[in-house]
């Protein structure tokens, strides 16, 4: 014979299994994607606690937008007598095409080098995502997050379109003298990868037909997308064009225009751009910052740095 205490735990258990099927089994599991509960759900306003892709967006997400990816602060240098930069600020934020503008000698290119531990800073500080990069060797800033396109283009001319992109994802794979005389398991893991990553590249680049052309006999423009493609293949946070307008004509400078804006979206890469190129930077940047004799000039809109006397008298001239 049950106990009343017996009993009562029963009753409360057979009304606990009668709860549980009145639950449809459809809803008591998590919801697939495109599925009828789910556009229920999405349509009357309530939350989705189960979208977890790409393009959902957290709190923790969103903290992170507001915080600049790059913050250069007090930066000076100075070769002998000259002073190349002196004390210049800015952020870059998370996100965004910033244009680095201003005369020849402003010292843009002279910043470029800083970020990329090419050339020492004598003051001030860098941080890429709260970490000081003046500690980084030149070497580690690849593997940091920094990739860079220069001016003067720095392509092995003698390699193949795909090899030299491979070169840009070396920094992220695991390898060494032994492993690379052994030909290790992981390291052939890893070529296969690199070269399927550099397709797709390609691919993006529209270059795939060049894939196996020697690089040194391409047009110049070519090749911009080709180093272009390579400094992605290290698949950086932080994108550095060094004048990436320089040497194109007219309708190749609207095609890169169009080019950088993808690869933005495409890869989730912040740029930072220095060109002399006014028009070009104007479309293409959120935001721009001028630079002028190695200080900061100005900094905000294309259309306000368009209307600012400043810049405007950097660029023509104090009216006579």
């Amino acid at each position: 014979m049950l106990s009343p205490d017996s009993r009562s735990q029963r009753s409360a258990a057979r009304r606990t299994r009668h709860q549980i099927s009145l639950i449809p089994r459809r809803q008591s599991s998590s919801f697939r994607a495109g599925s009828r509960e789910q556009n229920v759900v999405l349509q009357c306003g309530i939350p989705d606690q189960t979208r977890t892709g790409p393009g959902d967006v957290t709190a923790a997400d969103a903290a992170n937008q507001q915080v600049p990816l790059l913050r250069i602060r007090g930066v000076s240098v100075r070769f002998g007598a000259i002073v190349a930069l002196n004390e210049v600020s800015f952020d870059v934020r998370r996100g965004e095409i910033l244009g680095l503008i201003g005369p020849n000698g402003a010292g843009k290119t002279t910043l470029f080098n800083c970020l990329s531990r090419l050339c020492e800073v004598q003051q001030g500080g860098i941080e890429l995502e709260g970490t000081s990069l003046l500690a980084v060797p030149r070497h580690e800033i690849a593997r940091v997050g920094i990739g860079r396109t220069f001016q003067h283009l720095a392509l092995f001319e003698s390699m193949s379109v795909i090899d030299n992109v491979m070169v840009g994802s070396h920094v992220r794979g695991r390898g060494g003298f032994l492993a690379d005389a052994l030909r290790r398991r992981h390291l052939v893991r890893g070529e296969r990868a690199a070269r399927e990553q550099a397709r797709e590249l390609l691919e993006r680049m529209e270059l795939t037909a060049i894939a196996e052309t020697r690089v040194g006999g391409l047009p110049f423009a070519i090749k911009k997308r080709v180093e272009l493609a390579r400094a992605l293949a290290a698949q950086p946070k932080l994108l550095l064009l060094d004048e990436p307008a320089g040497g194109l004509n007219h309708e190749e400078v609207e095609r890169l225009g169009e080019l950088i804006r993808t690869v933005r979206t495409a890869f989730g890469v912040t740029v930072l751009m220095v060109e002399h190129h006014l028009n070009f930077v104007m479309r293409v940047s959120d935001r721009v910052v001028a630079l002028d004799f190695g200080k900061t000039l100005a900094e905000g809109t294309p259309a306000e740095m368009q209307a600012h006397p400043e810049v405007i008298r950097a660029y023509l001239g104090a009216p006579a």
